[in-house]
């Protein structure tokens, strides 16, 4: 009787909910709807138990149920007989079931009403097939694609630059996979957010936009390090948009998140390396139901291919000492006005907002060399090296770092950009005047 539930991996993505029907030991039936239902392997399913029920009093007496799922893309019903083996509240799979129903519960604006009491443990012992209405053919197919995912793991392999690791893999997931939209968000543990390092397919990159650890979708995802998918959204109100929207009210240093303004599908994989959230790889579809089991599965293997090179980038210091200080140049033109508030570390160009924290803190200090020496050149060693800087120690993620800068420069289309001339180099590049004033509260340092 192996293999019981091979081939329903669509009917435990929560887009219909599954219905669990006990008895009582006088044989009084009892139906209830789950929230969730979670597939263990071939065999064995878990459910989530939120509240004391008569279900539970049933299933306590009986050791017994019937569970009902569909098939939210065919409409396909199974019934399947189960036997109760006992509770789970810590764990794997109590923990990947705690994340889900945390991302449910944000997306419906509940808060912790449906927080996750325990994962109830059944075997499956019968399947059967339940007359319904006629079975669809299916939305889009998206079985296939292990093969497509070595294809791209092997390519990332090559890279060892951070920017162009992170690129490729976007533009393979695109292009492998069929990926419209996507972001990776890089872990900012001291401040507890995430912040946008890239992204594909938004009118704008949204380099530097903040997330908080434990809102949305993907702060749920970071915190928990589990994988979320949400396969119809459309039964409550998309995350990222409540992010967004919560967010623009903070103050003028604002980075909007980009994202869609109506999908129905949204994936989110933890970028872990050596045990740590570094990050997570998002994605989501306008079209309901586009992820499946093998898309959450690429997707975890690519976001954690991602961690693991960009943690090596970082500790892979082969940077060189620049040259001596150039001579001061005295160029025409209007001065570029910089400003820098020490409070949080933003940086305002000519009255416009840029960043902050760690990454502003990097551009006010080329800056500030550049104004006193003329020196345009620099590198990661020196840089690490800096007190000033005030960089966390041994994982400092400074590649990432200097990567949100340079992107957030280019998207501003700023008239100081960064270039990499080589591994572990930043120069500094001007795009007009290269007179710059440095203000802050108290004084100004003029070129």
């Amino acid at each position: 009787m192996s293999g019981l539930l091979a081939g329903l991996d669509d009917c435990f993505d929560g887009v219909i909910p599954s219905i669990i029907a006990t008895l009582d030991p006088s044989g009084e039936p009892n139906v209830s709807y789950l929230s969730q239902v979670y597939r263990v392997d071939e065999r064995h399913v878990a459910v989530s138990n939120q509240f004391f029920s008569k279900t539970a009093i049933n299933v306590k007496a009986t050791g017994r149920a019937t569970l009902l799922i569909v098939n939210g893309r065919t409409g396909a019903q199974h019934s399947l007989g189960l036997v109760h083996l006992g509770s789970l509240r810590e764990g794997r799979v109590f923990q990947h079931m705690a994340a889900q129903l945390q991302a449910i519960s944000s997306q419906q604006h509940v808060g912790e009403a449906m927080e996750l009491r325990s994962a109830e443990i059944y075997r499956v012992d019968t399947r059967a097939d339940v007359a319904g209405p006629p079975v669809s053919k299916g939305l889009s197919d998206r079985t296939g694609l292990m093969g497509r995912c070595a294809q791209l793991s092997a390519e990332l392999a090559r890279l060892t630059d951070a920017e162009a690791l992170i690129d490729h893999a976007l533009d393979g997931l695109v292009t492998h996979f069929g990926f419209g939209h996507m972001m990776v968000l890089v872990a900012n543990e001291l401040e507890g957010r995430l912040t946008a390092l890239a992204s594909r397919g938004y009118a704008t990159g949204g380099a530097g936009a903040e997330v908080e650890l434990g809102q949305g979708l993907i702060g749920i995802c970071a915190a928990t390090g589990q994988t979320i998918r949400l396969s119809d959204t459309s039964r409550g109100q998309r995350m990222a948009s409540a992010v967004k929207r919560e967010r623009l009210e903070e103050s003028d240093r604002h980075i909007p998140l980009v994202g869609l303004a109506d999908p129905y599908s949204q994936l989110a994989a933890p970028m872990i390396s050596q045990g740590v959230v570094q990050g997570v790889l998002f994605v989501e579809s306008p079209e309901r139901y586009f992820f499946g089991a093998e898309d959450e599965a690429v997707l975890s293997i690519i976001a954690n291919q991602l961690a693991g090179g960009l943690r090596l980038a970082d500790a892979d210091d082969n940077s060189q000492a620049p040259d001596g200080p150039a001579p001061v140049e005295h160029a025409e033109g209007a001065p570029l006005h910089i400003r820098l508030y020490a409070f949080d570390d933003s940086i305002f160009i000519d009255d416009t907002y840029l960043i902050k924290g760690v990454a502003g803190r990097l551009l006010h200090h080329f800056l500030s060399v550049y104004a006193t020496t003329g020196r345009r050149d620099f590198s990661n060693r020196e840089i690490r090296l800096e007190p000033s800087l005030r960089l966390p120690g041994l994982k400092d993620n400074l590649e990432t770092r200097l990567i949100l800068l340079k992107r957030r420069l280019d998207e501003r289309q700023a008239p100081v950009r960064l270039a990499r001339p080589g591994r572990g180099q930043i120069q500094l590049v001007f795009t007009d005047s290269s007179r710059v004033v440095l203000e802050t509260a108290t004084s100004a340092v003029t070129l």
